[in-house]
Parts: C-alpha cells; structure tokens; sequence
C-alpha cells in the first residue's frame, strides 16, 4: 500500500499535466467557433476516446518497440526526460507549444479535428505516450498496472469534463488564472522530466564506473 499511493499520485501528475486539458482549452474553443454546444461534446467525446487508446497501445507495446528497434529502456528514459522536460518548460512560459495551429490546419482538419489535432497530438503527444511507456516499465506488478490504467482512464475522463465544459470554465478563471496554473504545472511537469533523466543516466554512469575500476 505504501508503494501503490505515490505510484497512483506520479501518474497522475505527470498525465493531467501532459494531456493538459486547461491549456487546450481555449485552442480548441478556436477551432470549434461557430459549432453548437451537441457538435462540440460530439468532439470531445471522440478525442478523449482516441486518445486514451491510443497512450493504451503505445504503454503496452513499449516494451516490444524497446526489443525490436534494440533500445535500451534507460536510453529512453533520458530521452524521454528532454522530451517531458521540454514540455513544461514551454508550459512554464505559458506556451501552447503543442498546439500551434495554422489557419489552413484549422480547416483541413475542420470535418474532424477530435482525431487530428485534438487527439493527437494534442491530447496525447510524444510526451504522453513517452510517460506512458516509462512507467509502465516500473510497473512491475498486476497491481501497479491496474493503477496505472486507471489513472490514464480517470485523467482522459477528467479531460472529457474539462473540455465539455470549456466554454463555462474560460469564463470563470480567466486568461490570467490559466496562465497561472499553466506555470505550476509547468514546473511539476520539470522536476518529473529531471527525476527520468536521473533515474536513466545512474544506471549507466555505475556501470561506467564499474568497468574503470574492473
């Protein structure tokens, strides 16, 4: 038990603040202007699910992706570090980073965004899929996998809620309030990337070591 609550808690920061419902709030009120309130839950409803597949199979198929393409899981861990690192950094500045949409995009994608760009890579980008499959590896009981499903589950739907009713919640916190909170996740979102980065590079640095001193 005492493993499985900060397990449970490390899952959830780390996808509420990648999957970033609050920031993609007002980027997806832009490319649904002029939809009514039916269309836009219809939307929300598909990319939720979409995405929640989608970081579904790449979690599971990690560790097969890992033999196949030979690839060490603490070089991914450092890899993936710079990624999730990256990622709060420009959260930090307030950047919608993922979500730079051109016009022309827009209405390419306009007949149904909830796949492209909403669901992806929005929903579930790089930094997602890349979290994902990190702690599915520490994952090493039914248990913990249990948790971690459910948690991804319990994120996409309070993402479902979030957006659904984005319309009300852009009013209430105003652009300064979700900077705000953009920023504080920014920063957890940093120090999550640093402890991937650090708990990739150990294992090498002691096997280094071990073989100077062999």
């Amino acid at each position: 038990m005492e493993t499985l609550l900060p397990f449970a808690l490390l899952c959830f920061t780390s996808f509420f603040t990648l999957t970033n419902p609050l920031g993609t709030m007002p980027v997806f009120l832009t490319m649904t202007h002029g939809m009514n309130n039916q269309e836009r839950q219809d939307i929300v409803r598909r990319a939720t699910i979409v995405s929640f597949i989608t970081l579904l199979v790449f979690t599971f198929s990690g560790q097969f992706l890992f033999k196949f393409f030979g690839i060490s899981t603490n070089g991914f861990r450092i890899a993936g570090g710079f990624i999730i690192f990256k990622i709060g950094y420009d959260m930090l500045q307030a950047r919608y980073s993922n979500a730079k949409l051109k016009e022309e995009e827009v209405r390419t994608y306009a007949n149904d965004i909830s796949i492209t760009p909403l669901a992806i890579p929005m929903l579930c980008g790089p930094g997602a899929i890349a979290n994902g499959i990190m702690l599915m590896d520490d994952a090493n009981t039914y248990m913990l996998k249990g948790i971690l499903i459910g948690v991804i589950a319990l994120v996409y739907f309070i993402t479902f809620l979030i957006l659904r009713a984005s319309t009300r919640l852009v009013k209430m916190i105003g652009e300064t309030g979700n900077n705000v909170m953009m920023r504080l996740m920014g920063l957890i979102l940093m120090v999550i990337a640093v402890e991937c980065f650090v708990s990739g590079i150990r294992p090498i640095l002691v096997d280094i070591m071990k073989e100077s001193f062999a």
